[in-house]
């Protein structure tokens, strides 16, 4: 016998029969800047998801991660996120290209709040304003410029939810596959042993962080 259809929902009034509507205040808490408390969370923050889609709607998210205060306040409504070496798929660039909406979410450890920022970016090779965001010597050679839509902090129940930040509950990266392990099921002849080996080499030495 076959199973019997899923119910889908296909509009926001069979949405909000469920869920309800938010609280005013909770919608009064969603502005188009920065302010002297929320900035504090893109200085303090050593990571940040961004999202992106293409032009067809295909999502990406990819993590953007460095010291503390990387993305850097431009004005209230502009951040610099420096884009700094990765495997050249490029996948948010290129996206950005195509779409400039994006969403990003500060994280910060220990933290369970985030903030979130949603805007339009675009791409920057602009070696001056690049500058002062060089590392070890190296300046980005690109850049991605955030203007501001909205930002707003996000509430901690998913961060407590999943306990994320309880160190009894961290798990071993050994309980896992390796990157190696993963790459060799798809690519039989790759070595995933040595492709490890290399691969912490070569974070070891810090090659291509910057």
């Amino acid at each position: 016998m076959p199973a019997p259809p899923v119910r889908r929902l296909r509009s926001e009034d069979e949405l909000r029969a469920i869920i309800g509507q938010p609280l005013p205040l909770t919608c009064r808490k969603v502005v188009d800047r920065l302010d002297h408390l929320t900035r504090q969370f893109v200085e303090l923050s050593p990571l940040v998801m961004l999202a992106t889609s293409d032009g067809a709607g295909n999502c990406d998210v990819s993590p953007r991660g460095d010291a503390p205060g990387f993305v850097r306040i431009l004005d209230e409504r502009t951040l610099l996120v420096p884009d700094r070496p990765g495997n050249r798929l490029a996948d948010a660039l290129r996206n950005l290209l195509a779409n400039p909406h994006c969403g990003l979410l500060f994280v910060i450890p220990g933290v369970t709040d985030t903030l979130r920022v949603n805007g339009a970016a675009w791409i920057t090779d602009d070696a001056e304003l690049l500058a002062p965001s060089a590392v070890e010597g190296k300046a980005p050679r690109l850049g991605i410029v955030v203007e501001i839509d909205e930002a707003y902090t996000q509430c901690s129940k998913a961060f407590l939810r999943g306990h994320v930040w309880e160190p009894e509950r961290f798990r071993s990266r050994d309980e896992l596959p390796s990157n190696g392990a993963i790459f060799a099921a798809i690519v039989p002849d790759l070595d995933p042993v040595a492709y490890d080996e290399e691969r912490a080499a070569r974070y070891g030495r810090r090659e291509g962080f910057y």
